[in-house]
């Protein structure tokens, strides 16, 4: 299985509300400002970030070798809101799309409609990409410990401009654990 980012989220974190965080009351910063709020996102966000979710709403795509056998997938990168289509190559090698009637997305589950099932995908061995399942994902309303999660980690950034303290002795400068204690409730382990 491979997921990625189709459509990136918009800024879950405004720099007005970063400014406000960090008592900045001038412009001048600014875009380093959105620098550090993206790069903070970014290190937990979606298919390549450390919680495992999905913070903006996104659009995700997900290949497969097969619908499998199970008759439902779970969606990696919680939480999903909305299925954009369900694809696959049937065994003449033609690209179906489903139409929206023939699945429904519970929780983040994809199933097939009741009574049905899955059609079968054309095999092309376990690395083949016969299923493309195209998703929204992410919140509308971002829960408070991720936003502040975000605000610590731009806060770091902006007060510790360099990777280390030099003085008597360099010493490493650590992200503050109070990030990993925000978000780990939160944290999906794929």
């Amino acid at each position: 299985m491979s997921a990625f980012v189709l459509t990136p989220p918009e800024p879950v974190v405004s720099v007005p509300d970063a400014k406000a965080h960090l008592r900045v009351l001038h412009a001048d910063e600014d875009a380093l400002i959105a620098t550090y709020i993206a790069a903070a996102t970014a290190h937990i966000d979606g298919p390549d970030g450390w919680l495992g979710r999905a913070i903006g709403i996104q659009t995700l795509e997900m290949r497969l070798p097969t619908f499998g056998n199970c008759g439902a997938i779970t969606l990696p990168y919680p939480p999903a809101v909305d299925i954009e289509s369900v694809a696959y190559v049937n065994a003449l090698g033609d690209s179906v799309e489903l139409a929206s009637d023939q699945y429904e997305l519970s929780g983040g589950v994809l199933r097939p409609a009741w009574p049905t099932s899955f059609p079968v995908a054309a095999w092309r061995g376990a690395a083949g990409e016969t299923v493309r399942i195209r998703w929204k994902a992410g919140y509308a309303d971002l829960p408070p410990a991720i936003q502040a999660a975000i605000l610590l980690m731009v806060g770091d950034l902006y007060a510790n401009r360099e990777t280390a303290a030099v003085g008597s002795g360099s010493a490493p400068i650590p992200m503050s654990t109070t990030v990993e204690t925000l978000l780990s409730p939160l944290r999906v382990f794929t």
